[in-house]
């Protein structure tokens, strides 16, 4: 399949109830937030670790689906591989002296996996095999609204050493979220795609991947996430028919109360109280006055 051809743009919504999104190893594991707003934060790398665990669970085991950033993978293995389909030998630290070798080199890479491909990786290691800056750009997602921590102490019932077996219990903390609705962004580029091979079948993928990956990777300390909503914008040229920032202010989230809803500004000024469902939220779209040349797809809604 061919590259794909059009620029894109898109807004996810996804929710957690009792469970920690994204914890912080630097802060005991503590769901992220903004110190100053509150508001809670997931990475970027946090989403596509779930998106390469889909990838992998949905078409690993096919060919040019392979999943590079695996878990427990050995990079320079890989990077090997590459080598050895060119016939040449690697230099410690150095790409290819041929500059076309070198580009075939991250070509194969590309080829042969998916993440590669759709995110970019830097391959640079002792088996250089270059780098590439992926199409799909995903940015740190925000909760709408300040979230609540419960930090909740967790217990054992075993003990490893009889000397133990009459001490405190204890083993540990837990740090959860009651319940938030996070907002995410990103953007496909296709002059990215025309560089790493990623395809229309790819970004069929992705998609798939954005809202079933919650779904497979379900644990305890990450309680329940679940997608909620996404809002595809795709353009007509390579470039782009309008501004990113343009077309993500046209979709808006406010509270329900009382049979009506309300701004988020205005539902913390009048202390409303916390979120507790889904069904708290309207996820609402303007499409008055949409520029020409944009699709919008909404493809959950």
């Amino acid at each position: 399949m061919t590259a794909i051809t059009n620029r894109y743009d898109f807004q996810m919504f996804f929710t957690v109830k009792n469970g920690n999104p994204n914890g912080d190893p630097d802060v005991d594991n503590m769901p992220r937030v903004d110190p100053e707003t509150n508001h809670g934060l997931v990475t970027d790398v946090c989403l596509k670790r779930k998106a390469r665990h889909y990838f992998s669970a949905a078409k690993g085991n096919e060919t040019g689906f392979r999943t590079y950033f695996a878990d427990k993978a050995i990079l320079n293995n890989f990077q090997l591989e590459a080598y050895k389909a060119a016939g040449v030998e690697h230099v410690a630290k150095k790409e290819a002296s041929d500059k076309a070798t070198a580009a075939e080199i991250t070509r194969w890479m590309c080829n042969q996996f998916i993440d590669t491909r759709t995110f970019g990786a830097v391959m640079s290691t002792d088996v250089n095999a270059g780098a590439v800056q992926g199409p799909i750009q995903i940015h740190f997602s925000e909760s709408v609204e300040p979230i609540s921590t419960i930090e909740c102490a967790i217990t054992r019932s075993s003990v490893t050493n009889e000397k133990d077996a009459e001490s405190v219990r204890t083993m540990g903390r837990k740090h959860i979220v009651p319940f938030a609705l996070y907002r995410v962004t990103g953007s496909i580029s296709p002059m990215g795609a025309a560089k790493t091979g990623m395809t229309e079948e790819d970004l069929d993928l992705f998609w798939a991947a954005l809202q079933g990956m919650f779904d497979i990777d379900h644990s305890a300390a990450r309680g329940m996430m679940s997608p909620q909503d996404l809002f595809i914008f795709k353009h007509a040229s390579r470039l782009g028919s309008a501004p990113a920032h343009k077309l993500h202010e046209r979709v808006s989230v406010t509270r329900k109360h009382s049979g009506q809803n309300i701004d988020l500004r205005d539902a913390e000024e009048m202390g409303l109280p916390a979120a507790r469902e889904m069904r708290d939220y309207e996820i609402n779209f303007n499409d008055e006055g949409l520029p020409g040349g944009i699709e919008v797809i909404r493809p959950w809604g």
